[in-house]
């Protein structure tokens, strides 16, 4: 088997799927942003540290991103610019990082003769549901700088697989969640100030809906979409087919932890109303057709074991501090 190459590999769905890798008896290649402290983010302290090459670069560099891709003929990509809230104030941050940077990689795996190149999207690139559930064919719509860049980014991908003939697969995720997220995230956001025993819960919008995937169903999704060869020149959602309102969902949350936090809304957190994505409802028939791949985790399981990661590493957070 051909060495697999894992862009954005310290971070939240990055370690979880270069570590699934190795499980699955992959040779791995991590990508992570060079630093001068050599830290590797999430894979520090991975349990399968060993068993993965760490090259360290940055990917809006080419150069950086072309030494990277030396010896591996298979890319997972997921370095990224993620929380929205951010791209709201640096918007060229996002087209440098996931435009140029997937570029870099496009242009590097090209010129190796890669035989995948998997290209990780988001399910903000749909925008507010125009019907649901929404499958692969719902228009795209930019309603954040961030889904902006994704688009762009997606759609470059597919350029190259019908201009050059790019082995490109775009795998679309829906709101994954689990440990090791990031806390600007709902999920973590909201159990993190409910462990440090917050009295009042600091939220933004109430009324969104999404269709959470814990992380382990999503990097499931990950691998299939890779085993599968039908599925090249194609974008594949990955998601439960299950919607629940942010406020919903955060009384689930003080179910499970025997809360009774008040809900505040806080005018930071709330997103510029044309920019919010109102609705997320994944229609996952294709990746249920064309690959073995199917959700295990429940959105209470997977709510339950995040809790409980969360609780072992609440020394890791700021509970105090918004994470933009």
């Amino acid at each position: 088997m051909n060495k697999v190459l894992v862009t954005g590999a310290s971070g939240f769905i990055g370690s979880h799927l270069a570590e699934r890798c190795v499980s699955d008896g992959l040779e791995v290649k991590a990508f992570v942003r060079y630093n001068s402290s050599n830290k590797w983010g999430w894979l520090e302290n991975s349990k399968y540290l060993r068993d993965i090459e760490i090259h360290t670069g940055d990917i809006r560099d080419y150069d950086s991103v072309y030494k990277a891709t030396e010896g591996c003929k298979i890319v997972f990509h997921l370095a990224a610019l993620v929380g929205i809230p951010y791209s709201y104030i640096s918007p060229a941050a996002y087209i440098k990082t996931n435009i140029e940077g997937t570029y870099n990689v496009l242009e590097a795996a090209r010129n190796r003769n890669f035989e995948q190149i998997l290209i990780t999207s988001t399910s903000e690139t749909y925008g507010t549901a125009q019907y649901v559930p929404i499958d692969e064919k719902h228009p795209l719509i930019g309603q954040s700088p961030y889904s902006a860049s994704k688009i762009s980014a997606d759609q470059l991908s597919l350029s190259y697989y019908y201009s050059y003939k790019a082995p490109v697969k775009i795998v679309r995720p829906f709101n994954t969640y689990g440990p090791r997220q990031s806390a600007r995230a709902i999920i973590p956001s909201v159990i993190i100030q409910l462990l440090s025993e917050k009295s009042k819960l600091n939220i933004g919008n109430l009324y969104p809906t999404r269709d959470f995937t814990f992380v382990e169903d999503t990097v499931t999704g990950f691998i299939e979409i890779f085993k599968s060869d039908k599925l090249f020149g194609e974008v594949t959602n990955i998601g439960i087919n299950e919607e629940i309102s942010v406020e919903n969902l955060i009384k689930l949350i003080c179910s499970i932890i025997y809360s009774k936090s008040v809900i505040k809304t806080e005018k930071k957190r709330v997103r510029p109303k044309g920019s919010e994505v109102e609705r997320l409802l994944c229609d996952n028939s294709k990746i249920l057709k064309f690959t073995n791949w199917k959700p295990v985790y429940s959105l209470r399981k997977g709510l339950i074991e995040t809790i409980n990661w969360i609780k072992e590493n609440l020394h890791l957070f700021k509970s105090e501090i918004y994470n933009v």
